[in-house]
């Protein structure tokens, strides 16, 4: 079988620019914090989903990737691409970086669907794939569930990109997961928002506010106006799809502690709460809220922020179970992601 064009096979998306994966809008970047707009650069949690005939033995990928400087503490870092089924790792295989490479996956008989978890601080881009002794398609759509978060949601520590929450939650739930967390960012940034707006998506959950505690500072009141502002902004596009509202996970340093404006996390976290409480007693049917507080403890933590895998595996059923009361009315398949998306 001769080489694909990788655009069909794309999960995770949310636009192109090009043909590279990005998590921000091209056209908009302008009104992004710096940090926002490099980190949306990176494909995190983009996959490449696909089925394989019965007596496909392997697949190829093509990819071109930015290879570190010498200096660079990434230099000794080796790509790897993650193959799974359904909920179970059955591979992976590691290369050197390199411009551009390629990198063969063996799988197992009798064919199914395969989802291959691209490595995400080389930023590669997928250029091509390949069938060896059998032939691939394109996975089935799945609904497409929107994620928005700080760096816990790109998943920081978890020791690899499908080991993350959303990527977790959404091999669980069956929905194509597209991970718009941005580390050291989700401070209520409403330009985000509006790019979730205008984002086809099937369900959508919020989970910042950690970083309002210090990365810039703020008060318990600018938080609940702010998430109301946000949620707001994210409604003007999808008035009835399900927003699920997850408040700040447990940060042990900062519960108690004010900040440069005298508010504590545990006081911000009380005030997006309440904002997501009252936007639903206000007629917002479709808002659900789970209370970040109560699904870590100090054990579930890598370094006091950022959960290891087991933290983010807890986050991940927490977010599923709150789901799965809407799960049942989401359309059967998401929408194909084109470069107008």
């Amino acid at each position: 079988m001769g080489w694909l064009d990788p655009a069909p096979f794309l999960r995770g998306t949310a636009w192109l620019d090009g043909n590279r994966p990005v998590r921000a809008d091209p056209d908009d970047l302008g009104r992004l914090p710096w940090d926002i707009a490099e980190r949306a650069a990176l494909p995190i949690g983009v996959r490449l989903e696909f089925t394989a005939a019965p007596g496909t033995r392997a697949v190829r990928l093509r990819y071109r990737a930015a290879v570190p400087e010498a200096d660079d503490p990434l230099a000794g870092l080796r790509h790897c691409f993650a193959l799974w089924s359904g909920t179970r790792l059955v591979g992976e295989a590691c290369a050197a970086p390199a411009a551009e490479s390629t990198v063969t996956l063996p799988l197992p008989p009798g064919g199914g669907v395969f989802t291959v978890h691209l490595p995400e601080g080389q930023a590669p881009v997928p250029l091509a794939l390949q069938a060896l002794g059998g032939s691939l398609s394109p996975a089935p759509a799945q609904p497409r569930w929107l994620v928005h978060g700080d760096s816990i949601t790109e998943g920081w520590w978890s020791s690899r990109p499908a080991h993350s929450w959303p990527a977790t939650a959404g091999r669980l739930m069956g929905v194509d997961a597209v991970n718009l967390g941005f580390a050291g960012g989700a401070r209520g940034e409403l330009p985000l928002a509006e790019h979730l707006a205008r984002l086809p998506g099937d369900v959508i959950t919020l989970a910042f506010g950690t970083n309002c505690w210090s990365a810039v500072p703020a008060t318990a009141d600018w938080l609940y106006a702010t998430v109301r502002a946000f949620v707001g902004l994210v409604r003007r596009g999808h008035p009835e799809t399900p927003l699920l509202l997850v408040s700040p996970v447990l940060r042990p340093e900062a519960e108690h502690t004010r900040n440069a404006l005298g508010a504590t996390l545990t006081e911000l976290r009380r005030a997006m709460e309440r904002a997501g409480l009252d936007l639903a007693a206000e007629g917002d049917g479709h808002l659900l809220l789970l209370p970040g507080r109560p699904l870590l403890g100090p054990d579930d933590l890598a370094d006091g922020l950022h959960p290891n895998d087991r933290g983010h595996a807890r986050i991940a059923a927490a977010v599923v179970e709150a789901l799965s009361g809407v799960l049942e009315g989401l359309p059967p398949a998401g929408r194909p992601l084109s470069p107008e998306s």
